[in-house]
């Protein structure tokens, strides 16, 4: 069922810096509305609503963007893991009998996680640090769950390695950067990680208390991706509140069940060519379960 509706975005013409001061960014109001004139959401199930976005030009770039949007009373999050081997994400949704899934955070090609990861209370991985040196980026915060399935996007920053393994919740997921929290901009350091244009897959919590799993494809002509400050500006557009960057590239996948090719929504890079099945086999992900 087509629904007329859209997602809301917090501002048109200005961005909250890290000082939470309104300015105004060139091309910023156009980008905006082009963003706000895209196709209504899809109820793909009650309270689950999805969007396929395609436009030509965002931040001077064709962008392909797909956004799943859930009532948490409807619907609950957990995580998956595929242990110390690899799959798809598509596969891990399937396994694990969920409507939806999204890849999930940092991985080794070998297996296993490399940042810490915490399902159902048990540690399957812990994150690798060098003794001495402060915790990188996507160290240093985190996406938790209740036994229950609430969310919240949580900062341990860089000077403690043991922030995660010392959190309450049963579901601990060592992901980022940071990219928003309580609707500021989280500073992002300049690297070329941050500032080129790549795939992108982020989870974001709103200010009208839905959760969004995101993903941006990239680096095909028909998508170009996005620097994660272009992909801060997004979110704010998409009313989030707080937001964090999961693993992208060529892992980006949203996944939902029944769907066609797979239920692969988006475009995995890996393949270099505009088709759903280039799915990079990944370590974990995040589910969507009916409550």
């Amino acid at each position: 069922m087509i629904r007329s509706m859209r997602f809301l975005p917090l501002s048109l013409c200005c961005l909250l810096t890290v000082s939470g001061a309104c300015q105004t960014i060139p091309g910023t109001s156009a980008d905006s509305l082009r963003l706000l004139n895209r196709p209504a959401a899809i109820q793909f199930r009650r309270g689950l609503e999805w969007q396929s976005v395609r436009l030509d030009t965002l931040f001077g770039s064709p962008q392909n963007i797909n956004i799943l949007r859930l009532r948490p009373g409807k619907w609950r999050l957990a995580f998956g893991s595929a242990g110390d081997s690899l799959r798809t994400t598509s596969r891990l949704g399937r396994e694990k009998q969920a409507t939806a899934a999204l890849n999930g955070t940092f991985f080794s090609f070998k297996g296993g996680s490399v940042d810490h990861i915490k399902i159902d209370g048990y540690v399957l991985d812990t994150t690798r640090y060098t003794p001495g040196k402060k915790l990188e980026e996507h160290r240093q915060a985190a996406i938790v769950l209740t036994k229950r399935g609430k969310a919240a996007i949580v900062f341990g920053g860089a000077d403690n390695p043991r922030w995660a393994s010392e959190r309450p919740e049963p579901n601990v997921m060592v992901t980022g950067p940071l990219l928003l929290k309580g609707n500021k901009r989280a500073p992002l350091q300049p690297n070329a990680f941050n500032d080129n244009r790549h795939p992108r897959t982020c989870f974001c919590l709103t200010n009208d208390r839905h959760v969004l799993l995101i993903t941006a494809d990239g680096r095909h002509k028909n998508a170009a991706g996005f620097s994660l400050p272009e992909l801060t500006t997004v979110l704010r557009w998409l009313g989030c509140r707080d937001a964090i960057n999961l693993d992208g590239g060529g892992s980006t996948t949203l996944w939902l069940s029944g769907q066609p090719d797979n239920g692969v929504v988006n475009y995995p890079s890996d393949s270099k060519q505009w088709i759903h099945t280039g799915e990079r086999p990944v370590s974990n992900v995040l589910l969507v379960h009916p409550r």
